[in-house]
C-alpha cells in the first residue's frame, strides 16, 4: 500500500532516507520531552523520530496516510491525530507541556504553520522543518535585504532562526519545480517584548505593507506626533531596519504623545 500524493494539500513525499535522517537529527531535543510532526505522509521522517528518546506524536489530515500510518506504525497508532494542525489546540493535547514542531510541510500552508507556532511560542521552544526554499530564506533573513519582511522580523523576534541546508526537488514524489530549504528556530531565552505586542506586530505589518517608502510615510495611518515624525528613524525604509530597531520603534510609538 502507497499514499496518493494529493495535489490540493500541496503533499511532496520525501524518499530521500539520508536528508529524513538529517531533518530528524536537526533537533536538539533540549527543554521538551515531545515533538509534533506535522503531515507525515507515509514516515520517511517519521522513522528516524521514534528511534529519539522524546515521544513523537504526528498530525495528519489525509486520510488515506493515518491508514499508511497506522498500519506501518503500530507503535504510533495511539500518537496519531487527525486534524488540521492549523484548527488544533495545542494545549488540549499537550496540556502545559512543551513541544518541539518538526516536518517536510506542504508549501501551501507553510507560512500559515510559523504564524501558529509564533502563536503558541509559550509553549514550542523548538521548531525544524522544510520549506520552500524562498520561503525558508525569507523566514532566516537579515535587514537589508529584499527578501526581509514581515515573516523575518516576526519570527526572529522570538526565536534565532537558522538556515540549516537546501534540498533539491528530484528527492520528492512527485517532485516540486522548486527547491526545499531546512530552517531551525530555537526560541529565545527572553522571548517576551518590552513592548506591547499587538502594537509591535501592527507595525511591523504596517511599515511592510508599503516597503518602498519610508517610514514616514508608510506609518501615518497610526496618527504619529509632528514631534516624533522628525526622529531620524523615520526616514528609513522597512527592510532596513534591524528586529531591534523594530522593537525600539514600537517603544517610541508607545510612549508618544499627539
Amino acid at each position: 500500500m502507497t499514499v496518493r500524493a494529493k495535489k490540493h494539500l500541496g503533499q511532496h513525499f520525501l524518499k530521500d532516507e539520508q536528508i529524513a535522517q538529517d531533518i530528524a537529527n536537526s533537533l536538539t531535543e533540549t527543554g521538551y520531552n515531545n515533538v509534533l510532526e506535522i503531515g507525515p505522509g507515509m514516515g520517511v521522517l517519521t522513522k528516524y523520530l521514534l528511534k529519539k528518546k522524546f515521544t513523537t506524536h504526528v498530525v495528519e489530515i489525509d486520510t488515506e496516510s493515518i491508514e499508511y500510518l497506522k498500519a506501518h506504525f503500530l507503535n504510533l497508532s495511539d500518537r496519531i491525530i487527525s486534524k488540521d494542525f492549523l484548527k488544533m489546540d495545542l494545549a488540549e493535547i499537550f496540556g502545559k507541556n512543551q513541544v518541539a514542531i518538526i516536518g517536510n510541510f506542504p508549501y501551501n500552508i507553510s507560512t500559515q504553520i510559523v504564524f501558529k507556532t509564533l502563536e503558541n511560542k509559550h509553549q514550542i521552544p523548538e521548531f525544524s522543518g522544510m520549506f520552500q526554499k524562498e520561503v525558508a530564506k525569507r523566514i532566516a533573513e537579515k535587514e537589508g535585504s529584499k527578501a526581509y519582511g514581515i515573516l523575518s522580523v516576526l519570527t526572529q523576534a522570538f526565536y534565532h532562526v537558522e538556515y540549516l541546508f537546501t534540498v533539491p526537488p528530484t528527492v520528492f514524489n512527485p517532485p516540486p519545480k522548486v527547491e526545499s530549504g531546512v530552517i531551525r528556530l530555537i526560541r529565545k531565552e527572553n522571548y517576551t517584548l518590552p513592548v506591547d505586542e499587538k502594537l509591535f506586530k501592527k507595525v511591523v505589518k504596517t511599515a511592510f505593507n508599503q516597503r518602498r517608502k519610508t517610514l514616514r510615510n508608510s506609518l501615518k495611518s497610526l496618527n504619529l506626533s509632528d514631534n516624533l515624525r522628525e526622529d531620524v528613524i523615520f526616514a528609513k525604509r522597512p527592510e532596513q531596519l534591524s528586529v531591534q530597531e523594530f522593537i525600539n520603534l514600537t517603544s517610541k510609538i508607545e510612549n508618544d504623545v499627539v
